[in-house]
């Protein structure tokens, strides 16, 4: 057994060895994954997109959300005036470097002996002009959130003080950058099979008569109650869940008129959530729908049944013209024309997901651009990345006498072998008053 796989084998063994790792080891496991990302993932990177030399500044609470997924796990925040240097030395390995006040941890030594040089600034510059690069990344970018974290003060303070043949060699790294927030290794793959697992099952559980009674419970109860759960199992929500009902004589826009809902939820509702959790640095976002069983009922109606179906059909548009390369705004196009051909009324939103909920790269449409995204739209697909499905399809109940939203999400993986859900999506109702389980 060689060495790289046995290492394989024993995170697997360790992360699956319960079903929620307490805090120390859950500390161990992102710092070998913080490791596997800078030693196996970093180097090929910095190749394909050009820069030699990746320069990472930032400040104690105002963190570059890049930078924030390099903190050790015992540093919850920057520490004064951060600075990280990787620089591709091309021999398949990237040199990796914090001019820190503070020892940054195991996977980036820290170099800056403030006795010897008590200019921070002079030491970067000095790091610099001994490596020599080509091209120097900044963190800076138009459409890009995540990948523009350099302050201004920082980048004036940068270049108010650099030598002009270092500022000659700057380049936003906004490539650089959206690859390394949206590409997944191997091990967090592993993570993502268990943590797509979790918020199926959080779900499950806020959508049954453990949770609901009809006719007493209110949406908001349902949505404190999954608070609560996420917080007792020690993990964290990185947005207020929503949970909501459609029924005859509301709107199809009722969930989304921005008005709180205490509803009490009854028999022959149909329920519907947003929920994601955050877990060893990687996030979740899932919709599901879940129908309240009537008296003598014991499943969905059938108008009800059709409806999900249209669902799944603009789901299968989208993932089905996933292709490496292909932009999300060409994708987004392709897929609504699809769902049209067949009658459906389609609403896509996709993105990615991964290190942010919200994360960078490949941007399949908003609820308010049908048409497009510019910028995070025409980032091309890539291997290895993870998105949220998330999308509805409008459909008329004619027993209602109304338009609903089929409204799901999944996180999907695509990767060398195409598109595939990390854990299933939802082909059929969760049933409030019944036994259930996850259905894929």
């Amino acid at each position: 057994m060689n060495k790289t796989f046995l290492s394989f084998f024993i995170f697997s063994q360790v992360l699956f060895s319960q079903n929620i790792l307490d805090l120390k080891s859950r500390a161990e496991v992102i710092k070998d994954l913080q490791k596997d990302r800078l030693e196996n993932l970093l180097p090929d990177l910095m190749e394909e997109t050009g820069i030699d030399m990746w320069v990472l500044i930032t400040r104690e609470y105002n963190e570059d959300p890049i930078i924030k997924t390099l903190l050790p796990p015992t540093w919850l925040n920057a520490r004064r005036r951060t600075i990280l240097v990787f620089f591709n030395n091309k021999k398949g390995e990237v040199e990796k470097a914090a001019i820190t006040r503070y020892n940054f941890g195991e996977n980036i030594p820290s170099i800056w002996d403030k006795d010897k040089e008590p200019d921070q600034l002079k030491a970067l510059y000095d790091y610099i002009k001994s490596k020599n690069p080509e091209k120097i990344g900044l963190n800076f970018s138009e459409h890009f959130a995540l990948v523009d974290g350099i302050s201004k003060t920082d980048y004036d303070l940068f270049f108010n003080n650099a030598p002009k043949a270092i500022k000659n060699k700057v380049v936003s790294a906004e490539k650089l950058g959206i690859r390394w927030i949206e590409t997944r290794t191997e091990k967090e793959k592993i993570i993502y099979d268990q943590l797509v697992e979790i918020t199926h099952n959080i779900i499950n559980e806020a959508f049954s008569t453990k949770v609901i009674t009809p006719g007493v419970t209110t949406t908001d109860d349902v949505v404190w109650w999954m608070r609560e759960k996420v917080s007792r199992l020690g993990l964290k929500t990185w947005f207020h869940p929503t949970v909501d009902i459609q029924r005859t004589g509301q709107s199809d826009l009722y969930g989304f008129d921005g008005e709180s809902k205490f509803d009490i939820i009854n028999s022959g509702d149909l329920v519907h959530c947003d929920f994601g959790i955050t877990y060893l640095t990687l996030n979740t976002d899932c919709q599901e729908l879940a129908y309240v069983l009537r008296t003598n009922e014991t499943e969905a109606p059938e108008y009800l049944k059709k409806a999900l179906k249209k669902g799944n059909d603009v789901q299968d548009d989208l993932t089905s013209n996933f292709k490496k390369g292909r932009t999300g705004n060409t994708t987004l196009k392709m897929a609504i024309q699809a769902s049209k051909a067949k009658g459906l009324r389609p609403q896509i939103y996709t993105h990615p997901l991964g290190l942010y909920g919200h994360s960078a790269g490949t941007t399949y449409g908003m609820w308010d651009a049908q048409d497009g995204v510019p910028g995070s739209g025409d980032h091309p697909l890539h291997e290895n990345t993870v998105y949220a499905i998330e999308l509805n399809a409008k459909v008329y109940i004619k027993e209602w006498d109304k338009d609903i939203r089929v409204m799901l999400e999944e996180a999907g993986y695509f990767g060398p072998n195409g598109f595939r859900y990390v854990n299933g999506r939802q082909t059929k109702f969760l049933l409030i008053g019944n036994k259930n389980k996850h259905l894929n």
